[in-house]
């Protein structure tokens, strides 16, 4: 709406690479400089940011500019710094027409299809560098690399054949919180399944879920065995679905019914609290261990099964203000794992690259402090956080 100043990229850039703040080292997603409100969201890697000086809805702006990386990536392909280099003419040629003099017009990939008239220039999948364990920090939480599709939704193949596919995914993000004696006090899934159809024609394509699938917490209990649920059953709390799915037979058998659009898109998306398996036990342990000094046990447990493995898991654990010293200490024949003591923020930090299903690793730490603790140290240690991303593992057992 040209009411921003010209320099404003390059202040916020600045601003989010030295951020200062009181909590922590990140920059929060929504920041004011001068009167200007900088929103931005990370996806794989890249900053998306929207300015205004409007008091705007901010779940608006961010959900568009979450739609902004989406269609791009459709038609790209692949998103990453190099895909929007090359095709820097593309990209402004789709924020030009999802976007005008200020005002969102449309984030869908299909009708905008007829405006677009730049060609991709397809980046090669193959040789994109490996993001190490940082990445799994640039993913944004929202979306973790599960689509193995790299594909752009103009481009055709070589030749001009194109490759009649359709891919489903279904993502499942978890929550649990533990006790201190291990006891799960919450737990959650907040879950979606991601289409991608590469089909011409415009088919009817129906998805069947599983049979016994059940929603809405219904009178009696999840625990209650005696109820017809059995323990099978898998409930979820809420849903919702894309426009397009027609729901005719989904009360019958569970099935969906949809004519699916061009792109990537949500087919539905749930929210479960039923009990499930969590996937890992984290066993903590700090006591002391003579004047000035105290020691640290981790402890991780894979609970699935050993086909599967667990990739980019990072454990953090606070540690007391005034800790000085920390000198780590990894399992005989540990591989891929690292260590590190963040002394800004006086947190200990553990990388995993892998677990596979079934294995059981452990980390002990010593820790020197610069005074005497007082017997408080467990109060002021923890509590242990733990990121992970599991392929091919769904937690609701939805299929």
């Amino acid at each position: 709406r040209g009411e921003v100043p010209k320099g404003s990229a390059e202040i916020f850039f600045r601003k989010v690479k030295f951020w200062k703040g009181d909590d922590g080292e990140e920059a929060p997603p929504i920041f004011n400089v001068d009167g200007v409100n900088y929103l931005h969201v990370k996806v794989a890697g890249l900053l998306f940011v929207a300015t205004t000086r409007v008091n705007v809805s901010p779940a608006l702006v961010l959900e568009l500019l979450q739609r902004i990386a989406r269609v791009i990536k459709d038609y790209l392909g692949i998103l990453n710094e190099d895909s929007l280099r090359k095709n820097f003419v593309l990209v402004y040629e789709l924020l030009d027409e999802v976007i005008d003099f200020g005002y969102p017009q449309t984030t869908s990939t299909e009708v905008l299809k007829s405006f677009i008239f730049n060609e991709p220039i397809v980046v090669d999948a193959g040789r994109l560098p490996s993001l190490g364990p940082a990445s799994m920090f640039m993913q944004g939480s929202k979306r973790m690399p599960g689509t193995a599709v790299t594909k752009s939704v103009v481009a055709n193949e070589p030749g001009g054949r194109k490759r009649e596919e359709v891919f489903v995914d279904i993502i499942e993000k978890i929550s649990v919180t533990f006790s201190s004696s291990g006891y799960i006090l919450t737990s959650e899934i907040d879950g979606t399944i991601q289409m991608k159809s590469y089909l011409t024609g415009n088919p009817e394509i129906r998805l069947a879920l599983n049979e016994d699938l059940s929603i809405g917490r219904s009178g009696h209990s999840s625990y209650d065995y005696s109820s017809s649920a059995g323990a099978g059953m898998v409930i979820l709390d809420d849903c919702n679905f894309h426009e397009s799915v027609r729901l005719d037979n989904f009360d019958l058998d569970r099935t969906l019914t949809l004519v699916p659009s061009d792109g990537e898109f949500p087919v539905m998306n749930y929210r479960m609290t039923q009990e499930f398996k969590p996937p890992f036990r984290v066993n903590s342990l700090i006591e002391e261990a003579g004047a000035f000094k105290a020691e640290v046990m981790l402890k991780v447990r894979a609970d699935f099964s050993n086909t599967i493995t667990a990739n980019t898991v990072a454990l953090h654990m606070p540690l007391p203000k005034y800790t000085t010293r920390v000198s780590f200490e990894l399992e005989p024949g540990a591989v891929g794992q690292t260590t590190d003591f963040k002394e800004g923020n006086k947190m200990l930090e553990w990388g995993l690259r892998k677990i596979v299903g079934g294995a059981e690793h452990t980390l002990r730490a010593k820790i020197t402090f610069s005074q005497d603790t007082n017997m408080n140290i467990t109060k002021e240690s923890g509590p242990v956080s733990m990121t992970f991303t599991i392929p091919m593992y769904s937690a609701s057992r939805l299929q």
